[in-house]
């Protein structure tokens, strides 16, 4: 019988050795964590942004990621003082108007490299709508001017309406439009920019500001309105109401 020297006996028992219940365990952890982790991301999603998915709406900073996104009704930074979108944090539109915002970019980019687009609001839920209807502080025959009845809807609530401004990456903030967004009087209105500038309530500046953004989107297939120098369609009402569903 042929004999083997000890140390190579003891090799060869250490490599046909049951594997210790840590080492199995840690082998199982390398198998199971990792998916683990994928599925907590997918977990993750906000249920407002799911719901919006789930809708056919589409991310713009997905169409565009250079397009910066600050969704004032995130934050308590607006007109009423309340964040209504939670963890939403990300704009989302109907893909055919995403792209014409997209477009909108593009041409602000050739002109003006060192701006880019600054959204503050997109799609807005009708649930959300009631609670800026309700929070208005103005008669019922004066808010449609500001907030549409979310009896019947708007623009926004379709997906195809947007609000937004211009930032300049150089100074490393928005550019001077006269109000801040959501101020709610005749320096922020459009048709009032001649009596406001003779008033010296706003400057030919800050109108020229104004100029760009409305240049830009009505190149890319926007309309503004006369209320709110933000504030842009991509529809009318009537087409809007054809095209698509209002966002629940």
């Amino acid at each position: 019988m042929r004999k083997f020297p000890f140390f190579y006996l003891l090799t060869i028992l250490a490599c046909s050795s049951p594997k210790s219940d840590q080492e199995i365990f840690s082998e199982k952890q390398r198998e199971e964590i990792s998916p683990i982790s994928e599925e907590k991301e997918k977990i993750a999603i906000p249920e407002l942004e799911e719901k919006l998915q789930s809708q056919g709406l589409i991310d713009i900073q997905v169409v565009d990621p250079s397009i910066k996104v600050e969704l004032k009704y995130s934050t308590e930074d607006n007109f009423f003082g309340k964040d209504v979108y939670g963890d939403l944090t990300r704009c989302y539109l109907q893909p055919e108007v995403a792209e014409r915002v997209k477009k909108a970019q593009e041409e602000l980019k050739k002109t003006h490299p060192n701006l880019t687009l600054l959204i503050y609001d997109g799609v807005r839920p009708l649930s959300v709508q009631q609670i800026l209807w309700d929070s208005l502080d103005k008669p019922d025959s004066i808010k449609p001017l500001y907030v549409a009845d979310p009896k019947i809807g708007g623009l926004h609530n379709y997906g195809v309406a947007v609000d937004l401004t211009i930032f300049d990456e150089e100074s490393g903030k928005p550019l001077d439009m006269g109000t801040a967004y959501d101020y709610f009087g005749y320096p922020a209105y459009p048709d009032r920019e001649i009596q406001m500038l003779a008033e010296g309530k706003i400057t030919r500046a800050q109108v020229a500001n104004r100029e760009i953004l409305r240049k830009v989107m009505k190149g890319a297939g926007f309309t503004g309105i006369g209320s709110e120098w933000w504030h842009f369609n991509a529809f009318s009402r009537k087409e809007a109401g054809e095209k698509f569903e209002l966002i629940q």
